[in-house]
């Protein structure tokens, strides 16, 4: 376990919009031990926090069809210490709004962008309300991952926005090469925190660029075997790789969320 303070750029939060938050909760408290902290807040939309040890770590809101949101999704959220520079600095780059800078009380304040590539991402200044504190541990994040059906636009835009520096891994950077085993490490500052997939023949021409989350479990196997016991489909089992034994699953009502340990010896 370690403790978690988001540098500018990183992920910093994520949410889940769900048609059925309770019954989603449940789930993600006998697979992760998350708790849902106290009751719907009826003023930012039924929004509640997830907890872990009584730490903030995600969050869920009811879907809300008259705003024609998209349903059972996660989002992932990037610390921005500017709301208003960076949605000026994101256009320039070549996004699209959809919630512009937002002030959430004391909280913090929110915008959501659509990057160039076509992946919904959101940005938080933080108030109050500082993000999750903790990585790496059972039922805490362990990697975020944009998977791009442009990679050359992910790469200019995430550059652009937050300063990062993307490092190629797998290809040795060799432009010729599309497909999946073109992927990138988002480094922020000395620290990587997420990646950018080339997915542009990973998933069919209507399914658009999509950002995902990995959450680290003690055992991927028993958690994935609990997760289909209680209704989730199975959408990669545990697959043993360099950075880790990963798994994807959509939960019951069909959000897709991922699963991570690290290699041994790590």
């Amino acid at each position: 376990m370690s403790d978690y303070a988001a540098p500018v750029g990183a992920p910093i939060w994520f949410d889940l919009m769900s048609s059925a938050p309770a019954r989603a909760a449940e789930f993600y408290r006998a697979i992760f031990g998350w708790e849902v902290e106290g009751p719907p807040q009826e003023e930012f939309g039924g929004y509640q926090n997830f907890t872990r040890n009584g730490k903030r770590v995600a969050g869920i809101a009811p879907t809300m069809p008259e705003a024609g949101g998209a349903s059972d999704i996660w989002s992932v959220y990037l610390h921005t210490g500017d709301a208003a520079d960076t949605v000026a600095v994101a256009e320039a780059a070549g996004a699209s709004v959809m919630v512009p800078p937002m002030p959430i009380g004391d909280l913090g304040s929110m915008m959501v962008l659509t990057d160039p590539a076509g992946a919904v991402i959101g940005f938080w200044q933080p108030g109050s309300h500082v993000g999750f504190t903790e990585w790496g541990e059972h039922g805490t994040p362990y990697w975020f991952e944009c998977q791009s059906k442009d990679f050359d636009a992910s790469v200019a835009f995430y550059q652009s926005v937050i300063g990062a520096r993307i490092e190629e891994i797998g290809t040795g950077g060799d432009p010729e090469v599309v497909g999946p085993d073109r992927y990138g490490q988002v480094f922020v500052g000395e620290s990587a925190y997420s990646g950018i997939m080339d997915a542009a023949k990973l998933f069919p021409p209507e399914v658009p660029s999509f950002w995902q989350v990995y959450i680290t479990v003690d055992d991927v196997d028993e958690t994935v075997k609990l997760a289909e016991s209680l209704g989730a489909e199975i959408v990669m089992p545990g697959e043993v790789t360099p950075y880790g034994t990963l798994a994807a699953i959509r939960d019951p009502l069909g959000a897709l969320i991922c699963l991570g340990h690290p290699p041994a010896g790590r």
